[in-house]
């Protein structure tokens, strides 16, 4: 299969024809290049705040409501470029006020088949700013997406830094990490997390950012990361575990061939066995105990 991982940049949308015809022009793109699953990032979403205007889209909680009441017209449309061209879509997530939830928008991140099925993965853990500021709540459980790729897991940004839900992923063939971040410093920590999930359950994880200045938004003003695709450092795979990476801060796909015989192999035969061997911590997931020594 061939994976693209956007690096996006969010725009000031003057109308509605406008989202759509950006939209459709990077899902083309990437069908183009022979994608078969294209991954948008985390809050890539927020650019349509700007179709209620520069007043509402510079106020924290009213863009999260102008953005959420679009959302059913953003599905409709991922969900027919994903059938058009043929190739799965994780759309940018969004903040998303789902009644059945509670009163606080959920972070949701939603999957389009080519088929025309649709579901969705919500963030399990808030940062700070989100939960401080914005106050968007932890929505629904973890899913595990059984797809003609294989078995899709979700990570929004954050919670690729928890190896507890990605091991509650470990089925995963793909993990796909949307992210957003402010600083490099934040990039990386996003980063090392989608790779130490890849080495601990021994597949493939995806990384899509935000990029560049969005002024007009107190939330996602300033988004710095690029595009990265990686695998074990082990059999089959490269020895960074870096399949593919972009350029920082450049708008674009980053693109990469998996062979996903090779994440079965890896599993089965690899030089360590980090997926399989994860029960041997048993019994030591307290804390350690202090041995004095001065």
């Amino acid at each position: 299969m061939k994976i693209a991982t956007a690096a996006y940049p969010l725009d000031v949308l003057g109308t509605w024809a406008d989202f759509a015809a950006k939209l459709s022009g990077w899902v083309a793109d990437a069908a183009a290049q022979g994608a078969d699953l294209a991954v948008f990032p985390e809050y890539g979403a927020m650019e349509l705040a700007t179709l209620a205007g520069a007043e509402v889209a510079g106020d924290l909680e009213r863009s999260l409501h102008a953005v959420s009441a679009v959302m059913g017209d953003v599905a409709d449309l991922h969900a027919e470029l994903a059938t058009r061209h043929g190739l799965y879509i994780l759309g940018a997530s969004a903040p998303v006020f789902d009644p059945d939830l509670g009163e606080r928008p959920v972070n949701r991140a939603a999957l389009y088949a080519p088929s025309g099925a649709r579901a969705h993965q919500d963030k399990q853990i808030m940062t700070r700013f989100e939960r401080e500021e914005w106050h968007v709540a932890p929505g629904g459980p973890l899913r595990l997406f059984d797809t003609s790729l294989g078995r899709i897991g979700i990570l929004i940004c954050y919670d690729s830094e928890f190896p507890l839900l990605g091991r509650a992923l470990a089925e995963a063939d793909l993990l796909l990490v949307p992210s957003c971040t402010e600083a490099l410093t934040g990039y990386w920590r996003v980063r090392i997390g989608a790779m130490a999930r890849a080495l601990e359950a021994q597949c493939v994880s995806v990384m899509a950012s935000t990029v560049g200045d969005a002024a007009w938004s107190p939330a996602v003003d300033t988004n710095t990361g690029m595009g990265g695709i990686f695998g074990p450092p082990d059999t089959g795979f490269p020895p960074t575990g870096v399949l593919a990476e972009g350029r920082l801060n450049r708008p674009g796909w980053t693109l990469a061939e998996v062979d996903p015989a090779r994440i079965a192999d890896v599993r089965a035969d690899g030089v360590v066995l980090n997926r399989h061997h994860w029960t041997d911590q048993a019994g030591r997931d307290g804390a350690a105990k202090v041995t004095p020594l001065r």
